[in-house]
Formats: C-alpha cells, structure tokens, sequence
C-alpha cells in the first residue's frame, strides 16, 4: 500500500476513535444519542478527503448510537447515512473556501434536516422534540470545529499531509 493512502487510513481510523471519544460527551436532551461525535469528524476536513471524513462521520455515530444503546433501533444507520453525506458534502464546501455557506450548511443540515425523515418514518411529534436538542449539539459541535479548524488547517497545510 503506498505511503499517502496508508496515512489516510491511519488518519481515518484515528478520527473514528476520536469520535467515538466523543460520544462519551452527551448532550442532554430528547434524544439520547445527541452527543459530541461529529466535531471530530467536522475537524478532519482539514486534512482528509471527503469520502473518509463522511465515513469517520458515520462511524462516530453509530458509536454514539451503541454507547446509548441504539434507542432508535435500525434508524441509526439512516443517521449515520446522513452523517456520512453531511460530513462529505461539509468537507467538499470547505475545499472550495465556501468559509460562510459551510456553517450554515452544517447547522442546517444537521441541526434540523437530519432529522426530517423521520417526520415521515415515526411521527411529527418526534420531529418537533428531537429538533430542538439536535439543534443543540450541532451547535456545540460545530462551535468546537470553529476554534479548532483554523490552527488544524494551517498544520496540515504545513506538513501537506493528506491533502488532495
């Protein structure tokens, strides 16, 4: 295996762990997998191709989903799709400098569109509760990502580890 995509692997699986290290971190709230997982995920943007950062996404949630012991039953692993494609979509947004539209996007996506399908798939109600502590923890999440991003990125631009 050459050197580059042996780093990005190893560079992967120790985001996936830093998620899962999240995920010890909960937010309180509705939902009981609602937790600190995706701000590492929001962070390796910085030095990862998108594929792997959404895949490190899907991973720390569905470790957040296993340490609460997946109150949603097989749902997570609709959540942990929507993480992946929000993490990746997050990372194609900061590649191309879209420094403004890619928080939005986040919070947005995350904080409330993520929890859209299952309007449809369980109840309106569960919608409108679950919303307001998502919100939440995208928030946080994404707060963290902002202070940590900035230095992370002029590190890995740096060292021209990763980058594609």
């Amino acid at each position: 295996m050459e050197s580059r995509k042996l780093k990005v692997l190893i560079l992967t699986a120790l985001i996936a762990a830093i998620c899962v290290i999240g995920s010890f971190i909960k937010v309180p709230g509705f939902l009981a997998t609602s937790a600190l997982d995706s701000a590492p995920a929001f962070i390796s943007v910085a030095f990862l191709p998108p594929v792997y950062s959404g895949l490190a996404g899907a991973l720390g949630h569905l470790a957040t989903s296993m340490l609460s012991g997946f109150p949603l039953g097989s749902f997570h692993f609709i959540i942990a799709a929507e993480m992946f494609i929000i993490v990746y979509l997050f990372n194609v947004l900061h590649r191309k400098s879209y420094n403004i539209i890619k928080w939005i996007f986040l919070i947005v996506s995350n904080g409330i569109g993520s929890a859209l399908p299952f309007y449809f798939l369980i109840s309106p109600a569960f919608f409108f509760s679950a919303v307001p502590s998502l919100l939440i923890a995208t928030i946080i999440n994404a707060v963290v990502a902002i202070i940590v991003l900035p230095a992370i990125t002029r590190v890995f631009k740096r060292e021209e580890v990763c980058n594609e």
